[in-house]
């Protein structure tokens, strides 16, 4: 695989494509999706206290003989409790690694600053090399970067063609904040959308790999989750081929976010 990546504002770099294992279930299932992402070449892991499955991540990383400094790996807090760096030093525990490549607040519960400083703390203690934030609006952007002294390197938001958040991307540019998309497909919604599959047919690719390339060519690396082998190596053949600028304004268009800079259209916390 030839990958590319992201240039963080901290100078560290960010895969364009990772595994997401958002609702996969602790256990052999998570096992066997990170271990054979690694196989196929994937370098980045993404994974959440939130989501239960720390340790099964750890497990595959371990069990793949990959070098660990070969594997970009993001965990974030949980911002139901109380302290980012308490919270961070469970998390290398259950992972079985020193120090995560990347550390984000999942989602601005109880206002979006309060945690910071924590999240500081723990990238100082050299428990994460960097640091960011999930599910932030422009506005809970300007907050954080007002309150801190470190600016967050990622904003991981859901982002794709339907979720075209351009007041967000761009707020995130002013501030050298690399975007990263969570759900790129829609959780499989937008591969039935019937441009998307026009655009692939002309492409000689599939909707997957046409939206997942869409998030590239804007600069947006992808964090696609599946946990069958045949998806996941397709969704690393994005590489390979460039949408024309006419498809990209085609896939564009599908945004019903009216080009928001909000996060979500609804919280759930």
């Amino acid at each position: 695989m030839a990958m590319e990546f992201a240039k963080l504002v901290d100078g560290n770099q960010l895969p364009m494509l990772g595994l997401g294992v958002w609702q996969v279930p602790d256990g052999r299932a998570c096992v066997d999706a990170v271990r054979t992402a690694l196989e196929l070449g994937y370098r980045h892991i993404d994974t959440a206290q939130a989501y239960g499955n720390e340790a099964s991540v750890g497990k595959a990383l371990r069990d793949s003989g990959v070098p660990r400094d070969e594997v970009f790996v993001t965990t974030k807090f949980y911002a139901g409790r109380k302290d980012p760096v308490a919270e961070a030093e469970q998390s290398l525990r259950k992972l079985g690694v020193d120090q995560v490549d990347l550390y984000l607040i999942h989602w601005p519960q109880g206002g979006p600053a309060w945690a910071w400083p924590g999240m500081e703390r723990a990238r100082e203690r050299g428990l994460a090399r960097s640091i960011g934030v999930s599910n932030f609006g422009a506005d809970d952007l300007e907050q954080v970067i007002a309150a801190g002294s470190v600016t967050p390197a990622v904003n991981q938001i859901n982002f794709s063609a339907v979720e075209y958040r351009r007041g967000l991307l761009d707020a995130c540019l002013r501030h050298d904040i690399v975007l990263e998309a969570y759900s790129p497909l829609g959780t499989g919604r937008h591969l039935g959308n019937a441009r998307v599959a026009e655009i692939a047919e002309r492409a000689g690719r599939t909707p997957a790999q046409v939206l997942l390339r869409w998030c590239l060519q804007h600069g947006v690396p992808v964090i696609p989750k599946s946990t069958h082998r045949e998806r996941i190596e397709e969704n690393a053949q994005i590489f390979d081929f460039t949408l024309s600028g006419e498809d990209m304004a085609a896939l564009d268009a599908l945004d019903k976010t009216h080009g928001t800079d909000r996060a979500l259209e609804s919280t759930w916390w």
